[in-house]
């Protein structure tokens, strides 16, 4: 498993005194904002002075870039957080720990391919399964996932009708 995880990218400079805007690649922007520290590509810890939400947007104050020409320097870079900063729920994932995962039948043991993309709907999410060119999406819904066994590499799921048609 990666100990740092991608979690947002900085786009673009705010206001004048070297305010970046960060497009947080998050369930929520909010959990972008309560991080005091991230990292960078490097794994270099980058100091959080302050953070806020601005429509889907984070704005954010970054200790050491204090000009609009230093924020623009930040331009590009993509951001990071420790996995062990992170308390998730039960039943909760990282979307880079589903990616990669074996996606099989709970009864008969049959593999449909692996997981490749994960969609956020609102409702649930949807899990982009691959099988060579066939490609399947499947509800991340109780009735169809039975059990994520991130360790052993494996999603095991029910079938329901018109899942694979």
């Amino acid at each position: 498993m990666k100990q740092f995880l991608e979690i947002g990218q900085i786009v673009g400079v705010h206001a004048l005194k070297g305010d970046v805007r960060v497009d947080p690649w998050c369930d929520s922007p909010d959990f972008l904002c309560e991080f005091d520290e991230l990292y960078d590509s490097k794994q270099n810890i980058i100091e959080i002075e302050s953070s806020r939400v601005q429509k889907n947007i984070v704005v954010m104050k970054i200790k050491g870039i204090n000009t609009p020409e230093d924020a623009a320097k930040q331009r590009g870079k993509v951001l990071y957080i420790n996995r062990d900063d992170v308390e998730l729920e039960k039943g909760t994932y990282f979307v880079q720990d589903l990616i990669g995962l074996s996606v099989e039948d709970a009864d008969s043991g049959v593999v449909y391919g692996k997981l490749t993309d994960v969609t956020n709907t609102g409702a649930n999410d949807i899990y982009t399964v691959k099988n060579g060119e066939k490609e399947y999406l499947i509800p991340a819904i109780p009735d169809v996932i039975e059990k994520t066994d991130i360790e052993g590499g494996k999603l095991l799921i029910h079938v329901i009708d018109g899942l694979f048609d």
